[in-house]
Parts: C-alpha cells; structure tokens; sequence
C-alpha cells in the first residue's frame, strides 16, 4: 500500500524575534506652556546680635530675663551740688541700678515683597525659633520701631507677632488702636521686645491678633 503521506519538515521551526522600537526611546513631543515652578518670595530680615559686652543699657520697663541689672555708684559732680570748690575726695556718691542687655538678636530691618500676605511674619517665626535654640540668646530679641515712611511704621506689625514696648504709655497707645481698629498714626517709636511668654504663642499660633 502507498502512503499518500507527503513527506513534512519535522525540524523544529525557530521563531526570529525582530526589534521593535522602544515606546520609551520615542522622542516625545514638546510640553507647550510649561515653566518651572517660581520659589516662594521671602521677606528680607536683617539681624545682628547683641552680646551682653556691648554694654547696652536699657531705659524703661524690660522682663527681668532680658537684662543683667548692676548697682554702680555714681559720683557726683560739683555742678550738681553747686560747690564748685569741693574736694573730688568728698563728693557724694549715689547708688543706681543699671541694666544691660544680655545677648540676645536685633532685628535691625524687615521688608516684604508684598503686604498682608503673611512673608514678614513666617520670617519673625523663623527667627524666634533659632532665638530660642541658641544658648546664648535663649529666645530673645529686640528691635527699635522706627518708620520708613512718615505714614509707615512697623509697630503695629511688631505689636501683633507679641513685641511689647518698654514704654508702658506706648504700650496703652496702641491697644487703643487695636480696640478702635485704627492705624498706628502718628507712627509709634521706641524700642520693642519680644516677652517670653508671647514667643510660644508666636511660634504655635502665628499672628496672636
């Protein structure tokens, strides 16, 4: 019998794979309209510290935590006794307490990029919490109210973050105006300082108004 079988290739066949090209060697089109994204605007502080050699001595009423407060003698001179022929030996001599700055930060300038945005105070919290990590300063700092503008002046700024004068009369000058809502004008000067206790506030709340 014959086998109608036509003879068949039982060799394995070889499937050749061909290179394709890579979806992610493809060049992709250009994103139209895409910038980097900006940096956040920073307000600009300018700090120099205060070390108690300066020697600074402080007028008005200041947290005793601020100061070193030293007794010297004062001799007085012959002017203010209205002898002008005493002895130097035989002047009088009166005691007064002095009190000077320990070391500590002054913010000596604050500028924002813009207004009422919160810059200028996330600069203040930034430097009152390397204030109170510093072992030497221990959280203080102080700063002098001072316009630079004649309508201008950073005291009620100041006044909100927690600084407080050394002057008791400015002090109720300007709750005056935060209970009546009023700008700080005529602008408040003087040196500010920030109390220990308004410093926790400042960096747990922010703005404490």
């Amino acid at each position: 019998m014959i086998n109608n079988i036509m003879t068949m290739d039982v060799r394995p066949q070889m499937t050749v794979a061909k290179s394709m090209p890579s979806a992610t060697s493809m060049s992709m089109p250009p994103i139209l309209g895409f910038k980097n994204p900006l940096l956040k605007e920073k307000a600009t502080l300018r700090v120099t510290k205060v070390r108690r050699g300066d020697n600074l001595i402080i007028p008005g009423e200041i947290d005793d935590d601020y100061v070193d407060i030293v007794e010297d003698e004062i001799e007085l001179s012959s002017q203010s006794t209205g002898n002008f022929f005493s002895s130097p030996q035989f002047m009088p001599k009166i005691k007064r307490k002095v009190k000077y700055l320990k070391n500590c930060y002054l913010i000596d300038f604050i500028q924002s990029p813009k207004t009422h945005c919160g810059l200028g105070t996330e600069a203040i919290k930034n430097l009152a919490e390397k204030a109170m990590f510093d072992s030497k300063a221990q959280g203080r700092i102080v700063t002098f109210s001072a316009p630079m503008l004649k309508e201008m002046s950073p005291a009620m700024f100041f006044y909100k973050l927690g600084f407080r004068f050394t002057s008791e009369d400015a002090n109720k000058y300007m709750e005056e105006c935060l209970a009546k809502n009023m700008p700080d004008i005529p602008a408040q000067t003087g040196m500010m300082y920030l109390p220990k206790n308004r410093l926790h506030k400042l960096l747990r709340y922010g703005e404490l108004f």
